[in-house]
């Protein structure tokens, strides 16, 4: 018996080693090496590395709040103004955590919300599309609103660590945790996401902007989030952003209050201005600054995206093909993903993707038939890894 025993623990352990020396054991990995969290779940390893490969020659479109609501509707099951247009939803849909995250909020409406929010992600993630969050934080400390002209209340320093409101924010991130162990697909596994903190960082309108916290609280506040819901809470399921707006002209400049590689998994920016809103603004600055962060991607193996853009209305009706896919297919940049702003359900002009309807209808689909460009219809087995 004893003999036995020997023979199958050397088995045993034989068909370990064999299976951590395997292609697909070694690509895992590898993969795992690079990025914030080590011991992400497979579908999130799978993610990052399927959104790598693919940004070699595409680049997937996005669009926020795709699914939610759209031009004169709200609510409408398995609908998108993209796929009214086209046949197909967006291949990322954006999200947001502001409906759950107020610091003074009922458990019944944090639930309500949690719920409402869970099943758009869900549902996302069993066609097979991809899920990112950004975060339009109302101020902690006080006030009702994410901009600074409504609260215009310093708290980034009040809840860092040591600061007079480091538990109240614990217990937002607390949500943010439940939340994440929460949403999960059909086939019971966790839905990853995206999660794109604190954006457009660079500018003063929101009140974690430049002006209103110093560069060391701002990475302090990085770190400490990403920690806790990783460390402490045990989330493994989020890839982390970091995405200023477009106020930076170098290397240098882009990464001001950058936390460090280990704590970002994708560097991308947010470029409303220069892509056609601002009068001032430059398609050539645009791009110049596309490639700063795809060049620092590509030296630190991380990803990148075009986290934000658009042009509000769209007035310009070649703006899909001329302006977008131009910057992103012909100038050497190397996006994983281009997201468009929302539709507003009701405003007659806050909005930045087509409609069946829209003048620039024809031009965007020019963009959606371009073999470079990727709608969720193009995916597949994007949660599989593969050597």
């Amino acid at each position: 018996m004893k003999h036995f025993n020997s023979i199958l623990t050397v088995a045993v352990f034989a068909m370990f080693s064999y299976s951590c020396s395997s292609p697909q054991a070694k690509h895992e990995k590898m993969v795992r090496e690079k990025l914030v969290d080590s011991n992400a779940t497979v579908e999130t390893v799978a993610l990052f590395d399927n959104l790598w490969k693919l940004s070699d020659n595409h680049v997937l479109f996005g669009h926020q709040h795709a699914t939610e609501y759209g031009r004169g509707w709200s609510g409408d099951e398995n609908r998108s103004d993209v796929k009214d247009a086209t046949g197909s939803h967006p291949a990322v849909i954006g999200f947001d955590f502001m409906g759950f995250t107020r610091a003074e909020q009922s458990e019944e409406a944090i639930q309500r919300e949690q719920q409402r929010l869970a099943k758009y992600i869900s549902e996302t993630y069993d066609r097979g599309g991809v899920v990112t969050i950004c975060w339009h934080f109302t101020n902690p400390v006080e006030g009702n609103s994410f901009y600074w002209k409504n609260s215009p209340v310093r708290a980034v320093e009040r809840i860092v660590p040591g600061g007079s409101h480091h538990e109240k924010y614990r217990e937002i991130l607390d949500r943010i945790g439940q939340f994440a162990h929460s949403v999960k697909g059909a086939d019971g596994k966790h839905v990853p996401m995206i999660f794109r903190p604190y954006h457009e960082f660079d500018g003063d309108w929101f009140w974690w902007g430049r002006s209103h916290c110093t560069r060391e609280d701002f990475i302090a506040l990085w770190k400490f989030t990403v920690s806790y819901l990783r460390d402490d809470l045990k989330v493994r399921n989020f890839l982390y952003a970091f995405s200023p707006d477009c106020r930076f002209n170098s290397e240098e400049e882009f990464l001001d209050r950058y936390p460090g590689d280990e704590w970002v998994d994708m560097v991308g920016m947010d470029n409303y201005a220069d892509f056609g809103r601002d009068a001032s603004g430059s398609l050539e600055a645009g791009i110049r600054k596309l490639k700063i962060v795809t060049d620092y991607a590509l030296k630190r193996q991380k990803l990148a995206a075009f986290t934000e853009t658009g042009l509000e209305s769209i007035p310009d009706t070649t703006w899909w093909t001329k302006t977008l896919l131009h910057s992103l297919k012909d100038t050497g940049v190397k996006m994983s993903y281009v997201l468009v702003w929302r539709n507003d359900s009701r405003s007659p002009t806050h909005y930045y993707a087509v409609t069946k309807d829209h003048p620039s209808l024809a031009n965007f689909m020019e963009f959606y038939n371009d073999p470079f460009t990727l709608f969720e219809n193009d995916l597949s087995d994007i949660y599989i890894l593969k050597p």
